[in-house]
Order: structure tokens, then C-alpha cells, then sequence
């Protein structure tokens, strides 16, 4: 992870500041606000602030009747009957901001969430760092036989080598070609007095998408529970899900009733069709239930098995 020395100082300057509230806090959050927590080989990811609690999630939920915060057993009861029958509005009423600093093709994917408010850095108006995502050989794999948008098994020996090589040549021949179009070096150096540069606007477009990026995201806790469900899943691409990975984190953190009511009945649990429901209530009763019975697509099936952990799968 790189941080510039202008980020080092104003971290550190954010850190050491000394501010008196009467919103409520959450005191594990506080202890790492403002904490660049890396990701990847040059990423990081920081919570700079935050609105509300598990209390908030309470309060909102109970305004209905006229009912304020009760003792934290009863809150966890209801957070808890929140997140099972999926009552989504009291989760809005917390909101969270992030300072991502990722690769690009990340943050393509990431802005499919379009659930939250976003301020990228503009390479319009500055020079993108000459930084690139180079994946480590053991996330360097084939394309998946089974799933067009997966990996397959791990590429190893002189093919991860040349590999590596290339990704790690081409980006830094186009940053040498955007420094050489901008007439511009990354320390602010210009390449000929006499040559005006093209415009970053129009330079930019040659970086390669392992070139990072970095933005500010702000989102509402339901939205965030959203986000990290799908992309600290295992089947979430590798790069995004060890972003998920550091926020889940700090959500543990910020409202720990409601991670653990998220862990329970949507990371650990699992949703049932009518015809799944079906094949479970006849395993209980000892009655006989195989695909072709099922009617499931083989898919639903073998999804089905793998939840309840059992080992039978249709090909």
C-alpha cells in the first residue's frame, strides 16, 4: 500500500484531532476511523465517517409506536426479527463513508452498485499515480469450463512468468506513453519546454484497467449489507472480495448487533423456493426425494445439496 505524503499528514492530522458530540458513537469504530487498511498490492481501504448505531436501527424501528431505545437484549431481538423478515427501512437510517483507493477495473465492476454516492478522482483534472494492480501467482488462474465468469485452476511455472511479464509491460509502457502525451512526469516535471500536452482528459484514455484509482463512497447501512453479501461471497471475484472482506470488518465494528444478525440469517443462512421447501419436508419425513422428483433445474439441486452439506450432486 502507498500513501502519499500529503495523505500520511492529513490522516495523521485527522487521527489527533479532538471533537465533543452528543450524536451517539460507536467506540470500536473510533478506534480505527481514518485508518488506511491495505488491500491488495497498492489499495487500501478507510472508513472517514459515519451517522448512527445498533441504537439508530432500534430507534427508527420503534417510532412507530412512540417507543425509544430498551436494553441492549431486547435491541439484538429486534435487529434480529429486522434482518429475518427482511424489514429494510430501519437499516437506512445509518449511513457510512469509505476512501477506496482500487484498480479501475474494480471500480468498474464496484459502480454496479448504484445504491450510493460516489466522488471519484478525476484524471480530467490530475495525473493518476503510476501505480498497477499486479495479481499474485496464486490468484493467476485459467478461464473457468463451467462458469463464463469465473477461474478455473491455477496457471503456474513459466506461463504465470510471461504472464506477470506482460501485465507488468504493458502498463508501464502506456504510463510511460501518458506521461509522454501529457508532456507531464508523474513529480510534476515537464518532458520538453517547448510541447504543450495533450489534455489529461484525452491522455487518460490510454491507461491500462490495472491502474488505480481512488474515490469516496458513501452508502446507507441496508445498501452496504447488500454489497458485502454479494461480494464477500465465494464466488465473487477475488480482487473485490478482498475489499469486502477489510469492510466487513469495520461493520463488525460499527453496529456488531447487526453483523451478527447479518451472518446469521444472510451470509449463514439460505433462501428457499417452494418446490427446495418441498424436497426438505420429505427428507424429514424419511420419504424417498431424488432429482428427477424434485422437479429443480440441475443447478437448483446441486446448490440445494451443497447448502445442507450433502455430498450428492447431478451432473
Amino acid at each position: 500500500m502507498a500513501l502519499s505524503e500529503q495523505q500520511k499528514q492529513e490522516i495523521l492530522e485527522q487521527q489527533t484531532q479532538k471533537n465533543t458530540t452528543k450524536r451517539v458513537i460507536s467506540p470500536k469504530l473510533e478506534e480505527i476511523l481514518y485508518e488506511a487498511v491495505p488491500v491488495l498490492d497498492h489499495g487500501f481501504v478507510r472508513v472517514v465517517d459515519y451517522m448512527g448505531d445498533d441504537s439508530s436501527i432500534v430507534q427508527a424501528a420503534r417510532v412507530s409506536y412512540g417507543k425509544g431505545t430498551k436494553k441492549v437484549s431486547t435491541d439484538s431481538g429486534l435487529i434480529k426479527y429486522l434482518m429475518r423478515h427482511r424489514h429494510s427501512t430501519p437499516f437506512e437510517m445509518c449511513e457510512i463513508k469509505y476512501h477506496v483507493k482500487l484498480p479501475i477495473f474494480v471500480a468498474r465492476q464496484w459502480i454496479r452498485h448504484r445504491t450510493a454516492n460516489v466522488n471519484e478522482y478525476s484524471a480530467r483534472y490530475s495525473i493518476l499515480d503510476k501505480e498497477f494492480y499486479l495479481p499474485s501467482k496464486g490468484n493467476l488462474a485459467a478461464q473457468s469450463t463451467s462458469n463464463r465468469q469465473g477461474r478455473g485452476k491455477l496457471i503456474n511455472g513459466q506461463q504465470a512468468d510471461n504472464i506477470l511479464n506482460i501485465l507488468k509491460k504493458d502498463a508501464e509502457q502506456t504510463y510511460a506513453n501518458y506521461e509522454l502525451m501529457l508532456n507531464e512526469k508523474y513529480d510534476g516535471s515537464t518532458i520538453n519546454e517547448n510541447n504543450k500536452g495533450l489534455a489529461r482528459e484525452l491522455a487518460r484514455m490510454n491507461l491500462t484497467l490495472n491502474t488505480y484509482t481512488q474515490w469516496y463512497w458513501k452508502t446507507d447501512l441496508l445498501n452496504l449489507l447488500n454489497f458485502l453479501s454479494l461480494r464477500t461471497d465465494s464466488h465473487a471475484q477475488y480482487e473485490i472480495r478482498a475489499y469486502a472482506d477489510v469492510m466487513i470488518n469495520s461493520l463488525k465494528k460499527w453496529v456488531p448487533i447487526t453483523f451478527e444478525a447479518f451472518e446469521d440469517y444472510r451470509v449463514g443462512g439460505m433462501e428457499l423456493s417452494a418446490k427446495s421447501k418441498s424436497v426438505i419436508q420429505k427428507m424429514i419425513k424419511g420419504q424417498k426425494c431424488d432429482f428427477e422428483s424434485s422437479k429443480l433445474s440441475k443447478r437448483e439441486w446441486n446448490e440445494l445439496m451443497e447448502s445442507l452439506g450433502f455430498t450428492e450432486r447431478t451432473l
